[in-house]
């Protein structure tokens, strides 16, 4: 076995040149969407409308394993990839562990998360389609920077309607969005007719990602050259994501080292699915026993406490129908600082691993999230991102585990986000004003009542 650095570095020729389609090795495909008005399954037609259509050519393909990644993609990926894979000796010291921990660290870039991978491919293939504009949504804020970056590369105009809460506690990411030329708009906002619905039935609401889709996609089927992006749920954000996982592998590969666990936080699951992709084949095929662990948070449970279902992705439903676990379109989540993770559904290659138990899930409430994200800054010396930080909370409690039963596990997690633009949930944490939110099952039934009654065909 070869001497395990601090950190592996893989070089620019072991940079993978393929996404991996997980699709194509699961023996039970995940259900297409659904068109509400028919009740049949989408075609490309009913999704051209709003994407681009080389990503929708992505987003049904379930038969290619190796999607070739374009040469101008992997010319942009060359600036801050391939990521490191970090062992984590500091804490398993203070920890004192037996367990093995490394974490995939996605943070290095100036966008400052995972996000990026996605981004830079979602502008290229708008681009070369000849479009001149895009639009998204944003919840914590590192997919709007992301893309704000790929479109300010690829020359793209850009509208972000970013989660009204997340724009109040980080003003900051809007600030880096801005000076990347993208037009940010706090949501739910009176620019579109989906805002303004939901500001006249609940003018209070600190909106939610559900809010910001249905406005940013009402914006982008209106416009001249321009159509809708997405920075999570669906499977080609996923598949462009899973160069994180085919990273991983290559290193553990290289290093001989065998994962007993893989952590990942989940919100829409891209970063999750991503990392986990091929380990995951390999799973389902029985070539390893690896146990897959989805974080979220408690105030958002899509997977531990919600329903699989098809439902709709945004909250004005305008969206085709997704089989995903979800709390409902219409489920209004707590102002969690973790907004990537404040999202009612679940990506549905995600909903089906782990509708059939190939994934488990665990749920925290904040306050425990930011201590070990604290724990975490102190020992290993990075400033985790509260999503982030719900898989470094996981780890630290099955590596705790480990030194009570004495088990020598290897455990690997997404570090996917840097901290330092959530300085004011890092301060309500240190000043001990961060509440605690789970919401009753009556609450959570406000949103089931919103799932949709279709008559499938």
């Amino acid at each position: 076995m070869a001497t395990i650095p601090y950190k592996i570095y893989l070089s620019e020729d072991e940079m993978p040149r393929y996404w991996f389609n997980l699709r194509s090795k699961m023996k039970t495909l995940p259900e297409p969407f659904v068109n509400p008005a028919t009740g049949e399954y989408c075609t490309k037609e009913d999704l051209l409308p709003v994407f681009c259509e080389e990503l929708v050519d992505q987003e049904l393909n379930v038969t290619d394993t190796d999607i070739e990644i374009p040469d101008e993609i992997r010319d942009f990926y060359k600036m801050y990839r391939p990521s490191p894979l970090v062992r984590a000796y500091c804490l398993e010291k203070a920890l004192d562990t037996p367990a093995e921990i490394y974490y995939k660290y996605e943070g290095s870039n100036t966008s400052g998360s995972h996000k990026l991978n996605s981004a830079a491919a979602q502008a290229y293939y708008a681009k070369k389609q000849g479009l001149t504009c895009l639009t998204t949504e944003t919840g914590a804020g590192q997919w709007g920077t992301a893309l704000s970056m790929a479109c300010a590369y690829y020359n793209l105009d850009l509208t972000v309607y970013m989660v009204k809460i997340s724009a109040e506690q980080k003003p900051h990411r809007r600030a880096v969005m801005e000076t990347y030329g993208a037009k940010v708009i706090a949501s739910p906002s009176n620019t579109t007719n989906a805002g303004r619905k939901i500001l006249a039935e609940t003018p209070d609401t600190n909106g939610s990602l559900g809010c910001a889709i249905s406005e940013a996609i009402e914006v982008a089927v209106t416009t001249d050259q321009c159509r809708y992006v997405l920075g999570s749920v669906l499977n080609h954000v996923g598949l462009h994501q899973s160069i994180i996982g085919m990273e991983t592998k290559i290193a553990c590969d290289k290093y001989d080292i065998k994962p007993d666990i893989i952590i990942g936080c989940a919100g829409g699951g891209s970063n999750l699915l991503g990392l986990i992709a091929p380990f995951m084949a390999d799973k389902i095929h029985g070539e390893n026993d690896i146990d897959f662990v989805a974080v979220e948070p408690a105030s958002c449970p899509t997977l531990t406490r919600g329903r699989y279902a098809l439902d709709f992705g945004d909250t004005g439903k305008t969206t085709p129908l997704i089989k995903m676990y979800t709390l409902g379109s219409g489920f209004m989540p707590s102002p969690n600082h973790a907004g990537g993770l404040r999202y009612h559904g679940m990506n549905p290659i995600i909903s089906q691993l782990f509708h059939e138990g190939y994934i488990r899930a665990k749920a925290y409430v904040q306050n425990d999230v930011f201590e070990a994200a604290v724990k975490f800054a102190r020992i290993e010396g990075i400033l985790p991102a509260p999503e982030s930080a719900h898989a470094i909370k996981a780890a630290i409690d099955e590596a705790l585990t480990c030194k009570e039963t004495g088990a020598k596990k290897t455990i690997v997690f997404g570090l996917t986000g840097t901290g330092y633009f959530d300085m004011t949930a890092y301060a309500s944490y240190n000043a001990g004003t961060m509440t605690d939110y789970i919401p009753t099952d009556e609450d959570l039934q406000k949103g089931f009542d919103s799932l949709p009654e279709i008559e499938q065909k």
